[in-house]
């Protein structure tokens, strides 16, 4: 077996994580037919298949799986010894924009890791729902963004968030038909998911609360006007999750990805965030 070469492995992640070549050239600065080459040859080194046409996209193979981890792991040490090697100071600013459902459970670990390494680098956050962080990476108001995608070449994809059924067990809200619901605001991508779900039911419903903040879905369940659709990560211990014994059917999760906009390419400072994004919340959801 030949030795794997970088160049190799980070054209094979970058199509896994665009899910196509055309992405994925554009991703790593080459051609797609220098892609393809790339990937031959990676296969030609293993001698196995590690890619195979999907009905929508490129999928792994059982021996593409298992390589995916180790080269994630490979593309991540060899930047991590460029960066200590160079023992540059880093500065600048970087706009990063993150949903409340994910800003304590996942930004904040990856910020005490970042912050002591870059003390050069300023962090201007702002914290809104995706749908309007994504408009504001792909503008260039934004530098980097953790999003729920919106399709599935969003950005590079970290993990899948699931998504649930919540309400006050004091009130049993959801044995009323009607069913009444704490949902986001018109583009949001939960309220469809929640929308969507009871339509598959076949379960009538009714909106009776609408707001974009993640504090007001709350409120409007702990007072017993609702049930909401929230993360996972965003449900607070004291309200119930729900789900079949509820008469509740399940949401499909969020697909959490990290998305750079075009305007940042060459801010090392941008760069240096994005990588530990990268690194510290990859396989980070349940």
């Amino acid at each position: 077996m030949r030795d794997l070469q970088i160049d190799w492995l980070k054209c094979f992640v970058a199509t896994v994580d665009a899910g196509s070549l055309s992405s994925a050239a554009l991703e790593v600065s080459r051609s797609q037919s220098a892609v393809s080459m790339q990937l031959k040859k990676l296969e030609s080194a293993l001698g196995c298949r590690l890619l195979q046409r999907g009905p929508r996209q490129l999928e792994l193979t059982h021996e593409g799986q298992t390589l995916l981890g180790y080269a994630r792991r490979m593309l991540d040490l060899q930047a991590e010894a460029q960066a200590a090697l160079r023992d540059e100071a880093i500065a600048g600013v970087v706009r990063l924009g993150v949903p409340d459902d994910y800003a304590s459970r996942y930004l904040t670990p990856v910020l005490k890791r970042f912050a002591p390494r870059h003390g050069g680098v300023e962090i201007q956050l702002d914290c809104e729902q995706s749908t309007s962080l994504i408009p504001r990476v792909a503008s260039g108001e934004l530098d980097l963004a953790l999003v729920s995608r919106d399709h599935a070449r969003r950005g590079t994809l970290l993990f899948h968030e699931p998504m649930v059924w919540v309400g006050a067990p004091q009130f049993e809200v959801w044995s009323r038909n009607p069913l009444p619901i704490a949902v986001y605001e018109e583009a949001s991508l939960g309220r469809r998911s929640a929308i969507h779900a009871l339509a598959l039911q076949g379960r009538p419903y009714k909106v009776v609360y609408n707001s974009s903040s993640l504090a007001g879905q709350i409120a409007a369940v702990e007072s017993g006007l609702a049930i909401a659709a929230l993360t996972q990560c965003s449900a607070p211990a004291h309200l119930q999750v729900l789900g079949l014994a509820h008469g509740l059917g399940p949401l499909e999760p969020m697909q959490v990805a990290v998305y750079r906009s075009q305007a940042s390419k060459g801010s090392k400072a941008v760069d240096s965030l994005q990588r530990m994004l990268v690194q510290t919340l990859r396989h980070a959801g349940p």
